[in-house]
Order: C-alpha cells, then structure tokens, then sequence
C-alpha cells in the first residue's frame, strides 16, 4: 500500500491543479464580461447623448419658427444654420431642413411660398393621392443636390409619412427607419434615417410646418464610435428588433471571440437595439495562460493552495473593481444626462429671452436678424470657452480680448485691456459674455472706439480677499456723452446680466471725456448660496 502513496499524492495533487486551473479559468471567463458590460455601456452612453443632442437643436429650430411665426427667408435660415456650428457642435449631422404642412390640394400656394423664400420656382413633386403634402421649403447646408430637391414632398414616402403622422400625433419629435437618401435629387444615395419635429403657428393652435435632420447612418456613428478615445466594440445597430433586415449600420472593425451583449435605445420614438462585441484591441483583464501556470504548479500541493488563494483574492478584487467601475458609470452617465438636460434647457430659455426682447426693439427683420445673430455669436463664444475648459472655468482676459476682437479687430492696441488672471465660473463667464458684448456694440456705434480703438481701456482686479471682482471700462477722446433720455434693450440686458444674474452692482458716469462705468461683482456669490453668506460688494465708486 504505501508503495502506491507516491501516485495517489501525484494523483491528488494533480486532480488539485486541474481544479484550480478551471476555476481560474471561469473567474477570468467573468471578470472579462464584466469589463466588456462596462465599455458596452460607456459605447451606448456616447450614443445616447449623441443623440440627446441632435434632438436638442430640433428644439432650437422650433424655437426660432415659432418666435417669427414661420417668417424665415432662406439667408436668414442660412445664417441661423452658420451660427450653430454644424461641424464642431453636432457632428454626424447630415443638413437641417423645414417642411410646409398643408392640405392636399394647396400646391399653387406652397409653390409660391418656395419661391418667396427661395427666389426659385419649383414644383411640387412627386403626385400623390394623400390628404397631406409636405414639400421641403428650406434645407441647409444649401448644396447643388439640396437646391434640386426643393419642392419633395416626404408625405409621399410611406416610412416618411409614418414618422411625420406620429410627430402630429404625439407632438415629440419621431424618427424614420432606415432610408436611402438622395434618390429625389439624382445625387448619391447613402444610407440614413430623418427625425421631425412639428411647429405649431401661433395663436391657430395647430401645426403649420415641420422641421427635420437628415443624418448619415455611417458618418453619425463613426464620429460617435471612432472618436478619441476609441472604443473596443464592434456594433450592430437595428431599427427595432434584430434581423439583417432591420440592420441600421455595423462597425467595420471585426468581431472578436463570442462575447456579444445586447442594449436596448429609444430614438426619436424608435426603439434600437444595439450588439456590441469585443474587437481585439479589448483586453481581457487577466491572462489566458494563469490556468495552465496554475496546472502546472499544482503538483506541488503547498504551493498550489497558497497560489489559489492568492489568484482568488485577485478575481475578488477585479471583479468588485469593475462592478464599482460599472455602477459609477452608471451614475456618471444619469448625471451627465440631467445636467445635459438642464443646460439645454437654460440656453434655450436665454435664446428665447433675448429673441423676444430683440424683436420688440427691432426696427425690422434685417435689423433682428443681425442683433440676434451677434448676441447668438456672443452666447456661442462664452459657451466654447467653457467646453474647451470642460466646464470648469474661463480665463477673464481671454473672455475679453474674444469679445473685443470681434468687435474691433484681432488686432487690439496695446494695453487696451489690463489686469490680473481671473477665472470665471459658468454663470459668470455666460453673463459678462453677454455684457461685453453690448459694451463693445455700444462703444463702436457712438463713441470714439470705432475710429480710434487705443481710447478704450478696461481694467480689473479682485477686492475682500479675492472674493469681489472690480471691472472699469472707460471711453475717452474728448467728445462729451450725455445720459439717454430712454435705455435700449442693450442697456437693458447689460443692468439684467450685472444687477439679476451676477447680483451685482454698475455704474456709468457720463463726462465730458467720454463714458466711464464700473463694475463689481461677487465671485463667491454660488458659495454663499449654499452656505446661506452672502458676499456684499462695496460700492462701485471706491478706486482700485
């Protein structure tokens, strides 16, 4: 018996290794997926606010039509488009469009209204038997296809109509399915899919027009996926449930192994669902050869038991690891998305203010439309220096030198602007943005700045340990300025941003040298918000 101890112990101690090897093996099989269920929700969160987005400036567009009850001529829709930036702010998107919705039998009148926005006659195109006709009026960018296809009706597509029906319907904005676009313009057809959002005409209470995105499936989903840094996932996108039929776009980088999970998105009232499988740049996080090492070194019992030990506490720690990774993304990913939200939702209630404002100042369209647009230009401006800072803060000299050079010139005189490094917070930054802006269009229509811009100097500094900020802007030349009898929507907007959003304190002196104004403001105003103190500037007459 005791000659066969020698092969029994190989024989345990074998059995042990191989035990060992194949747990190994199991505990690494699930830390991967776990890893891979992780980058699978960071893939499908950069699709989700993608897409977020794009339906964001659905949102703007109504905004605008709404505001001017349809009155947008086609340079107007063209320089709205200019303004917002397409390729920096919402890339993927293919042209933003606008559909005149009206009973079949209107197309004398709809062809009329082309032409009164285009300068163009066109038809409208192609016949059909339904109740409604939806010929696009606008589109941008205005390409030679674009221009030809002026005067489609998409109520005479069916998968067109269904999403323009449930739009009326449901009063949400709707997507397509899967389509080819470009064959209505003889140009190059390539795979997309549109999403459209109904205008109301005001005081009729019901809808007038449609606005509409045209998105190029390919272009959409490469910048989404192929952006820095690049995702390890290969994706199968389909409209509604999985089939090569309903196949929206796939990733070109190969699939590796047979690791697939599944996701489920609402676009535009359509459901997605999205596979996402490994590529082979995802790497697992532990190493294929640990369970053969583990084979190995289990014919020596000792070592076998403490290497497993050791090997289970790491599988332990990796996968509590990436399940606390996983959840923090997904809280990441909620926060994201309401603060997302709430941002929008500000920045049109701001657009929406100063439109209205603007318009019941404006002498007429022309007159709007160039006051709107600089203010828009202003807004963007204060909002690019925030995302370049990922919302943290903004440089004060640079927010100035910005706001001046586009007033004045990009090359601004020496000493023009002087002060200490200032950084702003968000409502700040956005809020002087704003004021700079009109301080700089006020400066260039009636004092010297326009002709001579070295008579303006802006000056600043910090007071109470950092926590109020003092801001003079002074205007010489020798012409005597006097107090207007009524102040304008600027002066207006200015004391709202200063005195409302800053709470803080201005003052203008009217010399015979020119204007002087100062400016203090609570830097730590947020702060004090949440602390229940209050900073309170002293006055505006004290000297740096």
């Amino acid at each position: 018996m005791k000659r066969y101890l020698p092969v029994l112990a190989f024989v345990a101690v074998a059995l042990a290794g191989l035990a060992m090897a194949v747990f190994a093996y199991m505990s690494g099989e699930e830390a991967t997926r776990i890893k891979f269920e992780a980058t699978a929700d960071d893939a499908l969160n950069r699709i989700e606010s993608r897409v977020v987005t794009q339906v964001s400036l659905l949102r703007s567009a109504d905004a605008l039509f709404t505001m001017l009850d349809g009155e947008v001529s086609a340079n107007e829709f063209r320089k709205y488009f200019d303004t917002l930036q397409i390729e920096t702010n919402f890339e993927g998107l293919r042209g933003l469009g606008v559909l005149s919705l009206a009973k079949a039998g209107s197309e004398p009148a709809l062809e009329n209204e082309i032409f009164e926005r285009q300068g163009v006659r066109r038809a409208i195109y192609p016949a059909s038997g339904g109740e409604w006709r939806t010929p696009i009026m606008l589109y941008e960018p205005m390409e030679r296809p674009a221009l030809v296809g002026l005067g489609f009706d998409m109520f005479s597509d069916p998968a067109r109509r269904e999403a323009i029906l449930s739009a009326i319907d449901t009063g949400e904005p709707r997507a397509t399915g899967r389509l080819l676009l470009g064959q209505a313009t003889g140009a190059e057809v390539w795979p997309g899919f549109l999403i459209f959002s109904v205008v109301e005409k005001q005081g009729a209470g019901k809808p007038a027009w449609l606005v509409f995105s045209t998105f190029r499936v390919n272009d959409l989903f490469r910048q989404i996926l192929d952006k820095f840094p690049v995702l390890p996932v290969h994706a199968d996108v389909y409209d509604g449930a999985v089939g090569e039929q309903n196949l929206l776009f796939r990733s070109e980088r190969a699939a590796t192994g047979d690791l697939v999970t599944t996701r489920q998105l609402l676009v535009g009232g359509r459901p997605w669902t999205i596979e996402f499988s490994p590529t082979a740049e995802f790497t697992a996080p532990t190493s294929s050869i640990v369970p053969f090492l583990l084979a190995a070194f289990g014919l020596l019992l000792a070592t076998a038991i403490a290497f497993l030990q050791r090997y289970q506490m790491r599988a332990y720690d990796a996968a509590a690891e990436l399940r606390e990774n996983a959840e923090k993304s997904l809280l990441e990913k909620d926060l994201m998305l309401q603060e997302m939200k709430h941002r929008i939702k500000n920045s049109i209630t701001r657009v929406l203010a100063i439109a209205r404002q603007t318009a019941a100042n404006a002498k007429d369209v022309n007159e709007f439309s160039e006051s709107f647009s600089a203010r828009l230009q202003a807004m963007a401006a204060s909002q690019d220096m925030l995302t370049r800072s990922r919302w943290q803060k903004a440089d004060l000299s640079e927010l100035l030198r910005m706001e001046l050079s586009q007033a004045f010139g990009k090359e601004l005189p020496e000493g023009m602007i002087n002060g200490p490094r200032v950084l702003l917070s968000e409502t700040v930054t956005q809020a002087l943005g704003l004021t700079f802006h009109e301080l700089a269009t006020n400066a260039l229509k009636y004092g010297e700045v326009g002709r001579s811009p070295d008579t303006l100097q802006v000056s600043w500094g910090l007071r109470q340990g950092e926590s109020v900020l003092w801001l003079s802007w002074r205007e010489s030349g020798g012409q005597a300025v006097v107090q207007p009898e009524k102040a304008g929507f600027g002066t207006k907007l200015i004391d709202m941003n200063i005195t409302r959003e800053l709470k803080g304190r201005i003052k203008r002196n009217y010399t015979p040298d020119g204007l002087q104004i100062e400016i203090l403001i609570p830097l730590a105003e947020e702060k004090g918000r949440k602390t229940g103190n209050r900073a309170v500037p002293s006055q505006p007459t004290e000297q740096p």
